[in-house]
């Protein structure tokens, strides 16, 4: 569904070799309405997880809970998932534990918790316990790593011939092959479907009856997922800055690009009547597609390294929509216009004091968070003959950005092996709504995705729409903000159609 802005729709149980029998007894215990429901007081340490002081922060506490590698074999060999905690700043007020669900793939809930409890407003962090952990295959979960000097080996981005698409197949097989091995046993079993069980695990082992739970980006598809699997055990979720996953390779890429080109419009309105704006009072997309027509000719340094360049991909895919989550229109215009005169030679002598970076060893090993993607989204393309007519239909769509990161996420899922749950329409029968957030001009989770997912959930989700810009809009407003908190707190849905007001761009933006 491509985008169509609609103005009427706008406004750890413990470490034991007795992993099966401890957990099933709790989560039979919870699911009965045991002691530990949301809003009975629970012990200051929740049964289940062996909390200590993190490391980071003693005043946050940290814990693990073992859970099954593969959930079709409860009984199996287990892992540790890692959790972090911050107790109710108001025991007397407590409602219950409020579980957050990272973005990514690849965010920390452990350090959003350790390190950016501000993320949550007072009211929720005197209301609930705030929990989160690191998603299996991240952080401190068993990650995923691979051969560094391997993914420096990552073919050109954007492919020219049926000889570059063979070439990335069998890099991205190769590459499979070595984050499998280097990761062990996890690797194969790091889909979102598995994150889903060990996030009722968490519930369990937290006591709770029933999960309140609020999801940012990649942390939607979570929700999505274990609310498809647990609908009755949901007390209240917010998923903000929507993930659809019923989307097929065509829908997803142009989807996609709608909205990113989306987002871009809205800078380019944003400067037009700005008067601070470094481009206000010139043509914006002009100025642009001039800087793209320099890219491709090898003309524009790379602001991170200057004694490189930056590809058209690079730019439109990369600079850009970075810049577009903020958003930080006023910082991406400023680059704009730097970039539009800089020069590579320019550039490259205010870089040659700088020395060059370590070699790196044989066994030096990173993270690749999009081994997590590919497990969850199957986007089968055949051929070169395939990707280049979506490549044309995306330029159509993204005529000010033809190549958005969409494409990354394609080309790294080339070749890998067919996910256990392709694409479908979402199937949830909540006993109360799912509430959905998300900006009109997203340019990672599209508001397009957002009124998708809504359309799906039917009578079971609402959408508060947020008439700015911006990936992750909890903390954008006060009427974001205190929407979702009395939802969480006081089970308040809002009305079908509800939006909040937009708020000026600013580069002052807290985490969200």
């Amino acid at each position: 569904m491509l985008y169509e802005r609609n103005p009427t729709r706008r406004r750890a149980v413990r470490r034991a070799t007795a992993w099966g029998t401890a957990i099933a007894a709790a989560v039979m215990l919870a699911g009965a309405g045991a002691p530990g429901a949301s809003g009975a007081a629970l012990p200051p340490d929740a049964p289940g997880v062996d909390w200590s002081p993190c490391a980071e922060d003693a005043t946050a506490r940290c814990g693990t809970l073992s859970v099954p590698i593969d959930w079709d074999q409860p009984a199996g060999p287990t892992f540790e998932l890692a959790l972090a905690r911050r107790t109710a700043t108001d025991p007397a007020a407590r409602v219950g534990t409020l579980v957050f669900g990272p973005g990514g793939p690849g965010d920390s809930g452990v350090s959003r918790v350790v390190e950016g409890i501000n993320r949550f407003s007072p009211e929720l962090r005197r209301r609930f316990d705030i929990v989160s952990f690191d998603p299996r295959g991240v952080g401190r979960s068993s990650p995923v790593r691979c051969s560094t000097d391997l993914l420096a080996q990552r073919p050109a981005p954007v492919l020219t011939s049926q000889a570059d698409f063979d070439a990335t197949v069998a890099y991205n097989r190769r590459l499979w092959a070595d984050c499998r091995a280097r990761t062990g046993p996890v690797f194969a079993h790091a889909d979102t479907r598995g994150m889903a069980r060990d996030l009722d695990a968490i519930r369990a082992a937290l006591g709770e009856a029933k999960l309140t739970y609020h999801g940012s980006s990649y942390g939607t598809l979570l929700g999505e997922r274990y609310a498809e699997l647990f609908p009755h055990r949901v007390r209240a979720m917010v998923l903000e800055s929507v993930m659809d996953p019923s989307l097929d390779t065509r829908d997803f890429l142009n989807t996609q690009t709608a909205a990113a080109q989306d987002s871009f419009d809205a800078f380019v309105a944003w400067c037009d009547r700005t008067e601070s704006c470094a481009l206000h009072g010139r043509d914006v997309r002009a100025v642009w597609a001039e800087l793209l027509d320099r890219a491709g000719r090898g003309e524009v340094p790379d602001p991170k390294n200057p004694s490189a360049t930056l590809t058209p991909y690079a730019l439109s895919g990369f600079l850009a929509p970075r810049a577009l989550y903020d958003p930080d229109y006023a910082g991406l215009a400023r680059t704009i216009s730097t970039l539009s005169t800089a020069t590579p030679d320019e550039a490259g002598e205010a870089d040659e004091a700088k020395p060059n970076g370590p070699a790196t060893s044989a066994t030096q090993t990173s993270s690749n968070y999009l081994a997590i993607f590919c497990q969850d989204w199957h986007l089968p393309i055949r051929d070169y003959r395939e990707y280049a007519a979506r490549v044309r239909e995306m330029a159509r769509i993204g005529t000010d950005l033809p190549y958005p990161q969409a494409l990354a996420a394609l080309e790294s899922c080339l070749g890998t092996p067919r996910v256990d749950n392709p694409p479908q329409r979402l199937q949830i029968r909540t006993d109360r709504p799912l509430l959905l957030l998300n900006s009109v001009h997203d340019p990672a989770a599209g508001y397009n995705w957002a009124t998708n997912v809504a359309q799906q959930l039917g009578r079971h989700g609402v959408l508060l729409s947020y008439e700015g810009a911006g990936h992750g809009v909890y903390n954008v407003s006060p009427c974001t903000r205190d929407t979702i908190d009395r939802y969480l707190t006081s089970l308040v849905v809002p009305a079908s159609g509800t939006s909040c007001p937009a708020v000026e761009p600013s580069p002052a933006r807290t985490a969200r």
